[in-house]
C-alpha cells in the first residue's frame, strides 16, 4: 500500500512539473513571419526535456525493484540540473530587470524548485521502501 501511494505521488509531482514547463516553455510557437504556421523552438524543447524524462523514464524505472536504483540516480541528477538551471534563470531575470531582492521569493522559480525537490524526496522514500524489503530478505536468509 505504501509503495503504491508513493508511486502515485511521484507520478503526480512529475506530471505537474511537466505541465508547468509546457505552460511556460511550450516549444511549438506561432511563426510571426507567416501567420497561421508554427515553428519548433529547440531551446524551449530542451527546457521541457528534463520534466519529460522525469515523468516517463524515472517513473518507469521506479516500477520495479531491480531498476529503482537507476530511477533514484536519474531523479537526483534531473533535480540537481533543474535546480541550477531554474535558479540561474531567476537570478539572470531579476538582475536584468533590476528588480528588488524581495522579488527573488515571489517572482522567481523558487516554487518550481520546491516541486522538483519534493519529487526527489518522494522518489527517495520509494527507493528506501524498496531497499527496506531487500534488507529484510537478506536478514531472513542469514546473510
Amino acid at each position: 500500500m505504501k509503495k503504491n501511494t508513493l508511486l502515485a505521488a511521484l507520478i503526480l509531482l512529475s506530471l505537474s512539473g511537466l505541465m508547468l514547463h509546457l505552460r511556460i516553455h511550450f516549444f511549438i510557437i506561432a511563426d510571426k513571419m507567416h501567420p497561421g504556421s508554427f515553428l519548433f523552438d529547440r531551446t524551449l524543447f530542451m527546457a521541457t526535456l528534463f520534466p519529460f524524462i522525469d515523468s516517463f523514464v524515472v517513473t518507469a524505472l521506479f516500477l520495479s525493484r531491480r531498476t529503482a536504483v537507476y530511477g533514484y540516480l536519474l531523479n537526483g541528477i534531473i533535480v540537481i540540473f533543474g535546480t541550477i538551471l531554474m535558479a540561474h534563470f531567476s537570478i539572470a531575470y531579476i538582475s536584468a530587470k533590476a528588480l528588488p531582492l524581495s522579488d527573488l521569493l515571489f517572482k522567481s522559480t523558487l516554487p518550481d524548485i520546491g516541486i522538483a525537490w519534493a519529487d526527489f524526496f518522494v522518489g527517495k522514500a520509494l527507493y528506501d521502501n524498496y531497499m527496506k524489503g531487500v534488507g529484510e530478505f537478506l536478514n531472513s536468509e542469514g546473510v
